[in-house]
């Protein structure tokens, strides 16, 4: 678990997705929290593979999916995390969403700071990179904020041209 000021970022297990895909209350049961009505945004993280057996239960990864919860309401607000290990130049994709009920309270840029100073306690990993639409919106906002910066429009099959922000090792400062 990576705990901030305000959140707790829940490693996200194999019971949480089968819950999850039975029914959104069935995952709030085994969270011990509400869900608000607009999340996900992104269902299709919540999925297991067609070839993963039924019974296996995946080692634990520093690189995973995590549910951010907001403990003193307790509340799921939004989930996100690492797309994949560090690659072999060192470089690791963060990803998240936010529930729209809980925009504008500042816990994307507090998620996106944690998963950051997560990435680089790990000596491995020398930049860290996301992506967004390729608009000016909120979530270049928050990255602005967590210190990333623009680095190029790229061309993604699923989505089209979409930015590139990156931070790398020697331009982060923890607050």
């Amino acid at each position: 678990m990576i705990n901030t000021n305000n959140l707790q970022l829940l490693p996200i297990e194999r019971i949480h997705i089968e819950a999850f895909l039975r029914d959104k209350s069935d995952l709030a049961e085994i969270l011990h929290v509400s869900i608000p009505n607009s999340w996900p945004n992104f269902p299709e993280a919540f999925s297991i593979p067609a070839d993963e057996s039924h019974d296996t239960e995946q080692p634990p990864t520093d690189w995973q999916g995590y549910f951010f919860i907001f403990p003193k309401d307790s509340v799921l607000v939004g989930n996100g995390g690492f797309k994949s290990e560090p690659d072999d130049a060192g470089t690791i994709e963060i990803g998240y969403e936010i529930a729209s009920e809980h925009w504008n309270r500042g816990f994307a840029t507090e998620v996106v700071q944690a998963m950051i100073a997560y990435a680089f306690a790990h000596k491995d990993v020398r930049a860290v990179i996301a992506h967004t639409l390729a608009e000016v919106n909120a979530s270049n906002t928050v990255l602005k904020k967590a210190g990333m910066k623009f680095i190029a429009e790229v061309d993604d099959q699923e989505e089209g041209k979409i930015w590139r922000w990156q931070i790398n090792r020697n331009e982060y400062h923890p607050s």
